[in-house]
């Protein structure tokens, strides 16, 4: 769309720390637009119009379009987006949303279906390592391979944490002894930047960890799965990933064998949005519990897989 010159409104939809701010920035520098910026949180119907205004203003006088870019677009009222869709719809605005949540459930429908939406996903370790480079070299240090992996395991594929880990374990660095080769981040400053968000364990025992967690809720052990679900929250696991997956397992391994654990898990889930670190530890404890004690049934899953082969019949008495 850039290079056609035939920029179109997109929302882009992903994790924390995976360049939708940069990449729209980049969009309009690219496009030759005017970019602007509001953040959902603290934007107002008053501040859509003042855009909008300012836009029609840009291109009577200098002929050049406006780019908006719409932070954290899931936290939009109704009546926000309602006053937004009509200058999306003109062309006036071409909006560039971004959001970590599905914008299925959150966008408004009038607004999502004038917009493309394009899914990023978490950054790779090869790519994590090579902007670590990059910041390295912005910074003038260098790091050893123990401080990489510990960084690269534990940033989640998020480059802004990555980059921020960076830049406070470069103020800790010291040039080791007699070597002449500048300041060096080793394992000890890493950890110290990191401090207690650190996750000690790298991507494939992240997942590692996360399986067992399922698989001990699955067999019915208790003590295993609280035991797992524990050892990733202290190695710095976010709690809103551990909902999301008892909140599948609520129907996928649960179902309606115990018609309650879906109830509980997405309580759970709810929980971690205004509770927060350490205290919802109960909650996804206690959400655990339920879940491995429960009776089993993978029913929701065989009628889910088994619907589009099924033959469509009319209602029944038509």
């Amino acid at each position: 769309m850039v290079d056609r010159g035939t920029l179109r409104s997109v929302i882009l939809w992903g994790p924390a720390g995976t360049g939708k701010t940069t990449i729209a920035r980049l969009v309009a520098s690219e496009s030759g637009h005017s970019f602007v910026m509001l953040s959902a949180v603290t934007a107002t119907v008053k501040d859509i119009r003042t855009v909008a205004d300012s836009a029609t203003s840009r291109l009577g006088m200098e002929n050049k379009a406006t780019v908006l870019f719409l932070d954290e677009i899931h936290r939009f009222t109704r009546s926000q987006q309602d006053a937004l869709l009509p200058h999306v719809e003109s062309g006036l605005l071409t909006l560039i949303g971004a959001t970590t949540e599905s914008p299925w459930a959150t966008v408004n429908r009038p607004l999502l279906s004038r917009c493309t939406v394009l899914k990023l996903e978490p950054l790779t370790d090869e790519t994590l390592s090579e902007l670590a480079d990059r910041g390295l070299e912005r910074l003038g240090v260098t790091m050893d391979g123990e401080a990489r992996r510990i960084i690269v395991g534990s940033a989640g594929g998020d480059g802004r944490r990555l980059l921020t880990a960076i830049e406070m374990a470069a103020d800790l660095a010291t040039e080791p002894a007699g070597t002449g080769t500048g300041r060096v981040i080793d394992e000890a400053a890493m950890t110290a930047a990191l401090g207690a968000g650190i996750g000690h364990y790298d991507r494939g025992d992240h997942y590692d960890a996360a399986s067992a967690f399922i698989k001990h809720m699955r067999a019915g052990d208790v003590s295993q799965a609280t035991a797992w679900l524990n050892h990733m929250l202290d190695g710095g696991e976010d709690p809103r990933f551990l909902a999301r997956r008892m909140v599948i397992f609520a129907s996928e391994d649960v179902g309606i064998a115990d018609r309650s654990a879906l109830l509980i898990a997405t309580a759970a889930a709810k929980a971690t949005e205004f509770v927060g670190m350490p205290e919802v530890r109960y909650n996804l404890t206690h959400a655990a519990m339920v879940l491995a004690r429960a009776p089993k049934s993978r029913e929701v899953g065989e009628f889910m897989h088994a619907a589009p082969d099924t033959e469509l019949l009319p209602p029944p008495g038509t």
